[in-house]
């Protein structure tokens, strides 16, 4: 467990709790550590739900299947990133989504009653526990806002210059690597490879950007910014 520690510590459900507190809450709370690697199934929809997740090391890939069978890629989370918090709270005893291994993995599982029950050990850290997972829920909530917000837009340019500044402002950089292929990132925006490549390539000829394979180059921000207006 012990190797655990420095990607928990940078967790926002760990936050302002010391590494000697946080070492007593998980000999409290017993967690389960399981290895995967990539393209296993981490958890599958409809199945029967008995914790959330804590990515310690690794990729994983948050999936959604349509009717027709599509994949749609909802995000993809890294180490010190949680998934299945809002089912876990919500009372759901299912996983509304699929969950697979992006890369080889390592995915630490906590029940919910861990979070919201009675500390047996009386952890003085549980009440900022709590108040971190509500801050996590309510980010999460936001972020699902985000997503609907992507599915109304009826342009591949404007969801893409959206995608980028988002981006832009996460790296705090105007030149950074996507954490999706061109695949996945043309599932996440519910648009075809195909066409999604057509854009990036009028956006590079236009100079409003360069890439190369998943590194981007933000060339000019004005461009982007009217893009969405």
């Amino acid at each position: 467990m012990e190797e655990c520690i420095d990607v928990l510590q940078k967790c926002i459900l760990f936050s302002d709790i010391d590494k000697e507190e946080l070492i007593d809450m998980l000999q409290c709370m017993k967690p389960k550590v399981v290895s995967y690697e990539k393209g296993d199934f981490i958890a599958v929809s409809g199945e029967k739900f008995e914790g959330f997740g804590l990515v310690i090391s690794g990729n994983i890939a948050i999936i959604k299947e349509t009717a027709a069978g599509d994949r749609i890629i909802i995000d993809i989370l890294k180490a010190g990133q949680i998934f299945g918090e809002i089912a876990a709270f919500a009372g759901n005893n299912a996983w509304p989504s699929t969950v697979i291994a992006h890369t080889s993995c390592k995915v630490m599982f906590l029940t919910p009653e861990i979070i919201v029950g009675s500390c047996q050990k009386q952890c003085i850290s549980h009440k900022q526990l709590i108040g971190n997972m509500l801050r996590i829920v309510a980010k999460k909530a936001f972020l699902l806002n985000q997503k609907v917000h992507y599915l109304s837009m009826k342009s591949i340019r404007e969801k893409l210059a959206n995608y980028l500044l988002e981006q832009y402002k996460i790296n705090n950089q105007t030149t950074f690597s996507l954490p999706m292929n061109r695949n996945e990132l043309a599932d996440f925006l519910n648009v075809t490879r195909p066409s999604l490549s057509r854009e990036m390539c009028r956006m590079r000829d236009e100079g409003i950007i360069d890439f190369y394979k998943e590194s981007v180059k933000i060339l000019d921000m004005n461009k982007l910014y009217e893009m969405i207006k």
